[in-house]
């Protein structure tokens, strides 16, 4: 069986915007999420910055949910909500599947539940398990909508959204499921995480909101945290015709790889990458030179950006120079297991209004980046094909590739 795959709902929650028409005002005007930390005291810390959602969950669940639902959780809940809206589907479905992944999981709920096992072991919720572990998300949201179908969590770190995505895409062109909730979500914004990952000089310590986050420019120096979620509904375009509901785009192609090289560096001339690439394109056997847009991984580090740049040449090769590309973390900071979701939402968005979204923050050409990166300013394109790359600690690698619908 081999079904064509359409996407028809999105939602989204991230530093730029909490829903579709914020987060699609900000990637036009290259709106800066990136503010001083407000989640704890940052004055021992040497990271200062991060990109915060501006949700109060407060104003969505009760205390007796939050009790419950870590961030990353509640934030992957309210995605799905927007997406289950758009797609007009109802509850209690035997044949709708949930798969939503995060990278780190309620490391905050971890963290709180630490400092009461400090004190004493009856102090530990009974909640601390079904609250912390990756795959939760998925149980709640399956659980809220009453779908019956596949429920599962992906964990691969920085590519942990976009794995989600092409796992559901398999499963429906293959015919196993109709209909999936897809996506990613994060609340990695806390003590142990701002210190864990600035610890091992990952992070950037530049504390001017404006220039921290600077994919591909020459001074770049490290990522800066973001945290959101982002959810698809992917379904048979069968499917999506039989419920009379409207298609946004089509998904044509998934890669995934192993640089099979090292833990946190990923493999020079960015072989891994561009393998995953490779193998997207040829999913459904689509020219290279149909690409007309590339949100890149560009999380702002050196050698992610250089290797990056090398993977997108070694696959487009000369044709590389005509692809717009972007990093949209410039804009949101890096949302680790929620990036893929919600770049290949900004893929969607960029297909559906015409549009590329900047990398803002670029002053500085680097001769080892030599693409064109959207510098600044959002440009007006056709989209009829887009590409989403994710790449994530452990060498792991996957690609997206988007259709617009006809």
């Amino acid at each position: 069986m081999n079904n064509k795959v359409v996407v028809t709902g999105i939602g989204v929650n991230s530093p730029i915007g909490n829903n579709i028409p914020d987060f699609l005002h900000s990637l036009r005007i290259g709106k800066n999420g990136i503010k001083n930390i407000t989640h704890f005291d940052t004055s021992d810390y040497k990271v200062k910055i991060a990109g915060e959602s501006s949700i109060c969950l407060n104003d969505y669940f009760s205390s007796k949910e939050l009790n419950k639902l870590d961030r990353f959780s509640a934030l992957g809940v309210l995605a799905a909500d927007q997406a289950v809206v758009q797609a007009k589907l109802n509850k209690n479905h035997d044949d709708v599947g949930v798969i939503v992944g995060s990278g780190i999981g309620g490391i905050s709920t971890f963290e709180k539940q630490h400092e009461r096992l400090l004190k004493h072991p009856k102090r530990v919720s009974p909640y601390f398990i079904p609250t912390m572990i990756s795959d939760i998300a998925a149980g709640h949201i399956s659980i809220k909508y009453g779908f019956k179908g596949v429920n599962y969590s992906v964990v691969s770190a920085c590519a942990t959204g976009s794995h989600v995505i092409g796992d559901a895409y398999r499963q429906i062109k293959h015919g196993y499921e109709k209909i999936i909730i897809a996506g990613g979500c994060e609340a990695p914004i806390t003590p142990m995480s701002i210190a864990g990952f600035s610890n091992m000089r990952a992070l950037t310590q530049n504390p001017d909101i404006n220039t921290a986050c600077r994919p591909f420019d020459l001074n770049r120096d490290g990522f800066v945290m973001g945290e959101g979620s982002g959810v698809l509904v992917l379904e048979s375009e069968k499917s999506a015709i039989e419920r009379n509901v409207d298609i946004i785009c089509e998904i044509v192609g998934y890669g995934a790889t192993a640089d099979a090289f090292h833990l946190t560096t990923p493999i020079p001339n960015g072989l891994g990458a561009s393998s995953a690439m490779e193998k997207a394109l040829n999913e459904n056997s689509t020219n290279y030179k149909l690409i007309d847009y590339i949100n890149a991984h560009g999380t702002s580090t050196v050698y992610n950006d250089k290797n990056e740049t090398s993977a997108i040449k070694n696959t487009f090769t000369d044709y590389a120079k005509n692809i717009s590309i972007s990093s949209t973390k410039s804009l949101t900071g890096h949302l680790l297991g929620a990036a893929g979701a919600i770049e290949a939402i900004a893929c969607i968005l960029s297909i559906s209004n015409s549009f590329i979204p900047p990398t803002i923050n670029y002053e500085n050409y680097d001769e080892n980046c030599d693409l064109n990166y959207t510098p600044n300013k959002a440009i007006d394109r056709e989209v009829n094909y887009a590409m989403s790359n994710t790449f994530g600690f452990g060498g792991h690698n996957a690609s997206l590739i988007f259709k617009k619908y006809n």
